[in-house]
């Protein structure tokens, strides 16, 4: 029970659960009064030396005065937080105001002095970093802008703390003390320090649940068939590295063993240390089982039981609380129904899930959400014949279930820098965490390719997001953007999948095409232009051709510098010469080992023995012997535990192929599919990925602009936003803010009667535009609300009374009357702050055309030069700005720096939550900003600024 302060009420919003360096959880809380006796426990178990390094002198015990001191605060001069793993403390900080004399003072007093204290046995973890992250962002909030502290120099880990944080900071030496003085301000340091130590600290839990020293099932059956006794048996079968566990409390006292694995009543039976925990009881009994699991020291859960979200209400709320429960103990969770995780290493064999056979091993990584999605990746995954054919294999797998913890950021930080793995397949039914996954994303794609499914629809019920305002498509753009290879469906996720792992990356667009049907060729030949490819015409080696001949062609075209990829098609040959498929695979992985730097696919027609010959082994790895363990059966979903009974093989799967052949070690593995146009959309993917990787190594730059008055934008929002908590600007208004920007508009002046009109039009000068601004009928040139060119007054007052007669009353129409602008193309520049994504900028033409066909380019803000450029040639209908048919180009280089300019005025004041350019006239000199609307309203949190936390749902 927290009490509430002196001053203030208790600010539970500092809680927070945090990952440690060593992947352990902790929790982050404000101390209180309640707290004397834990504070105390606390101490006891601190060394002396420890004790002696924060007091700077013996001090074996606290006093009652100290006790009360450090647990009684205000929450705004003295503040302190604790972490605690299972209630108890395991480290202190805290601060205290201090004027310019070093002595309390109240606000408005900017500095304080900060103090750190961590148990010696959580020394090392991480834990007086993190603190450091809370305990800063504690101050900001408080009107404190830097820290001051004292530290012994042989206290030289608490000298490491604050000089690793990344803060600009001085330091000095004086009576025998450092005397550390920082800003609490985030900086391009201290936010790279804190992400660095966040993919750290979160790759690290992850790895403690996919490879775990020793593994306990709870909840394994007496009898055959069940969850458990299933999970037990698929962990047994795959060859599981550790020792394995089998525990029911319902377990006989005289059952020592079960299937071979030691059997026990209860986790705290077990005298050797256990890793990893997997859940497989009724909802009701989790809790205690969790209980246990904590007080063992386990590190980890898979949490198979279902009950939870996805069954209404009450079954959230048991989910927040499973959560909670964890992670006071120190643990990370995969689930609730959650299907399992695979990991084949050769050093680990966990197969920790109801897929009742181990994937072969190989390079992919697989995360799914969804159980049944996530049997049918590994199934697909796993047959020679079928949609997409061949022997691959998978690194790790994850199905996270109701993903309450662990989701796919977290597996993300892991795959980033896990040797085991090169490419990276993701079906996501929902993103908790856009904003986070996105920047993982972009820093995972740098390294290997990731490719994703992303669920169109509704979250499953489940799972819990973040409210998004943002369009599907704008957030596949955004992927997009950072590199992710984005698909729609299963079948090209493994398309994509297959090539990445198995052969190099495409150098460009241009595709060399030969084969022995000349038919398949030119359909291969369509579907690569289809997809934005260069194809090279194709060569017909037709229907006599031997294993020779695809040898020497193959060779040919690799050797070809006009070429960047090969596609070799093949259709079944009837003939005295006629390769087996054997002879053909061989042939063609010849030719291929001998320019490896060029990937080359394979369009076979009913060659099942040639798929597999051309995979030629167990594995993707390029090394030979590693599935010394793996099964070569069809996995079976409808075993007891899978869930739906669905089954894995779809229409588009083949019969089972012909026995494998073993292809020499360091050879790649030619990936076969068979329908050319599923060739070539992998394909077309590999190269849009390549390119981007090449863009993305040479990073853009935000430009500055000297005309640029940030301060006096922010005291301009700052005056507006005081009138009120959210507000659309007027004309003036909008106009000055764009303007404190170097973003001009034209003048647009009402004209409630033909006289004001006139009057309007002499004082701007003709020709005039007279346009119709209500709603119904603003950027709608389609429907008759504007008038263009106007000479003069005769010709203002006779189109005046049209657009009346036409429309309404001018009170109804809200006529404005506006000096022309040069001709151009009609675009519309938009910006807005998504709760979820962040600030997005979007760009596209004008009009209903556009509009109806969903034409605009997305990208995240802060905008670079290049991301600039690549904006406004993503969209369609980009063309018109470029002289198409014999248009005047425009000047593009002006859209670019407009652009910029609005991306710099969001990223600057997050209190601009939206901003609306329509139309923006580019002419063949410059642009015109015709319309302008700003809304300004307090920002929403930015979490991706503030403390590494775990995410509550």
């Amino acid at each position: 029970m927290q009490s509430a302060s002196d001053r203030h009420e208790y600010p539970a919003h500092w809680e927070a659960d945090v990952v440690l360096r060593d992947g352990g959880t902790a929790r982050i809380r404000p101390i209180t009064v309640d707290d004397a006796e834990r504070l105390v426990s606390f101490y006891e178990q601190v060394s002396d030396e420890s004790k002696y390094y924060r007091f700077f002198a013996p001090y074996p015990r606290l006093s009652a005065k100290d006790v009360h001191r450090f647990t009684h605060h205000d929450f705004v001069d003295r503040v302190g937080l604790a972490a605690t793993v299972g209630g108890e403390f395991i480290a202190t900080v805290r601060y205290d105001r201090i004027g310019a004399d070093g002595m309390a003072a109240p606000a408005p007093a900017d500095e304080a002095e900060v103090a750190f204290l961590v148990q010696d046995a959580h020394q090392g973890r991480g834990v007086a970093s993190t603190l450091l992250e809370h305990i800063a962002a504690v101050a900001r909030e408080r009107g404190i802008r830097r820290f001051a502290a004292e530290v012994l120099p042989a206290n030289t880990k608490m000298i490491k703390v604050f000089t690793d944080a990344g803060y600009t900071q001085k330091r000095s030496f004086e009576d025998g003390v450092v005397h550390l003085e920082f800003g609490l301000e985030p900086t391009e340091r201290s936010l790279a320090v804190q992400r660095a130590r966040e993919q750290r600290a979160e790759a690290h839990s992850v790895r403690r649940l996919l490879a775990p020293g020793s593994v306990a099932v709870v909840g394994t059956g007496r009898t055959p068939g069940g969850v458990g006794r299933s999970v037990l048996g698929n962990l047994r079968d795959a060859g599981f590295t550790g020792p394995l566990y089998a525990v029911n409390k319902a377990f006989p006292e005289d059952l020592k063993e079960l299937d071979g694995v030691p059997a026990h009543r209860s986790v705290r039976d077990i005298a050797a240390p256990v890793d990893l925990a997997v859940l497989a009881v009724p909802a009701e009994q989790v809790p205690e089982a969790v209980a246990e699991c904590g007080e063992r020291g386990v590190q980890g859960l898979v949490v198979l039981s279902a009950g939870y979200a996805e069954s209404g209400p009450d079954g959230r709320e048991r989910q927040r609380e499973l959560v909670r429960h964890a992670r006071a103990y120190g643990m990370r969770i995969i689930g609730p129904n959650a299907f399992g995780v695979i990991n084949t290493s050769p050093d680990v064999r966990l197969n920790a899930s109801l897929a009742p056979e181990m994937p072969r091993p190989g390079r992919i990584g697989l995360f799914a959400q969804s159980g049944a999605i996530g049997i049918a990746l590994l199934s697909r995954l796993h047959r020679r014949g079928g949609g997409v054919t061949g022997v691959t294999g998978v690194s790790t797998f994850v199905s996270s279930g109701n993903r309450a913890d662990v989701s796919g950021n977290d597996v993300l930080q892991y795959w980033y820098d896990d040797p085991d793995t090169d490419v990276a397949l993701m079906y996501l039914e929902s993103i908790g965490n856009p904003r986070k996954f996105t920047r993982l994303a972009r820093r995972t794609a740098a390294a290997k390719p990731l490719v994703v499914v992303q669920g169109a629809g509704s979250a499953p019920q489940g799972h819990a997001v973040r409210a998004t305002r943002l369009p599907h498509a704008t957030v596949s753009a955004l992927l997009r953007q950072a590199g992710v290879i984005r698909v729609d469906t299963i079948t090209e996720l493994v398309d994509a999948g297959l090539l990445l792992a198995r052969q190099p990356l495409p150098t460009g667009p241009r595709v060399a095409i030969l084969g022995n049907s000349e038919s398949l060729g030119l359909l291969t030949y369509d579907a690569c232009l289809s997809e934005g490819l260069r194809p090279l015409p194709p060569l017909d080696l037709t229907t006599e051709a031997r294993a020779q001949d695809f040898h020497a062609a193959l060779a040919r075209a690799l050797a070809d510098e006009t070429c960047d990829a090969v596609v070799v098609t093949a259709i079944p040959a009837i003939g005295e010469h006629s390769p087996g498929d054997a002879e053909l695979a061989q042939a063609l992985r010849s030719a291929a080992a001998a320019a490896p730097g060029k990937p080359v696919l394979v369009v076979h027609v009913e060659l099942g023995g040639l798929a597999t010959a051309l995979s030629a082994a167990t594995s993707t790895a390029p090394r030979s012997g590693t599935a010394a363990h793996a099964r070569t059966d069809t996995p079976d979903p409808t075993r007891p535990g899978a869930p739906g009974g669905e089954p894995a093989a779809t229409q588009d799967d083949a019969p089972p192929a012909l026995p494998a052949v073993e292809a020499p070690e360091g050879t790649h593995l030619i990936p076969a599919y068979p329908a050319a146009e599923r060739a070539v959309r992998a394909l077309a993917e590999a190269v849009k990925y390549a390119q981007w990787r090449r863009e993305a190594a040479v990073a853009g730059k935000v430009p500055e602009y000297d005309d640029i008055d940030e301060k006096g934008a922010a005291e301009l929002i700052g005056g507006l936003l005081s009138r009120g908590q959210g507000l659309t600007l007027g004309t003036d208004e909008t106009c000055e803010l764009l303007g404190r920007y170097g973003i001009r508009t034209r003048r647009a002046i009402p004209a409630p009667t033909p006289d004001e009109a006139a009057r309007a039009a002499g004082a701007l000068g003709y020709p005039v535009a007279l346009k119709a601004t209500a709603p119904h009928l603003r950027h709608r040139a389609d429907l008759g609300g504007v008038r263009l060119d106007v000479a003069d007054e005769e010709q203002l007052r006779r189109s005046y009374a049209e657009l009346t007669q036409l429309f309404g009353k001018p009170e109804e129409i809200r006529p404005v009357v506006q000096a022309m602008a040069p001709r151009g193309v009609d675009t519309v520049v938009r910006a807005v702050i998504d709760p979820a994504a962040g600030a997005v900028l979007s760009f596209g033409l004008a009009g209903a055309a556009s509009q109806l066909l969903g034409d605009m380019a997305h990208r995240l803000v802060p905008v670079t030069d290049r991301d600039a450029t690549s904006l406004i040639r993503s969209i369609r209908t980009a063309p018109l700005l470029f002289g198409w048919r014999g248009s005047t180009p425009v000047d593009t280089a002006a859209l670019e720096e407009l652009l910029l300019r609005v991306s710099r005025l969001v990223d600057d004041h997050p209190e601009v939550v939206a901003v609306t350019l329509e139309p923006v006239v580019v002419a063949r000199h410059g642009l015109s900003v015709l319309g302008a609307s700003v809304r300004l309203a307090p920002p929403p949190a930015r979490d991706d600024l503030g403390p590494r936390t775990l995410p509550t749902y």
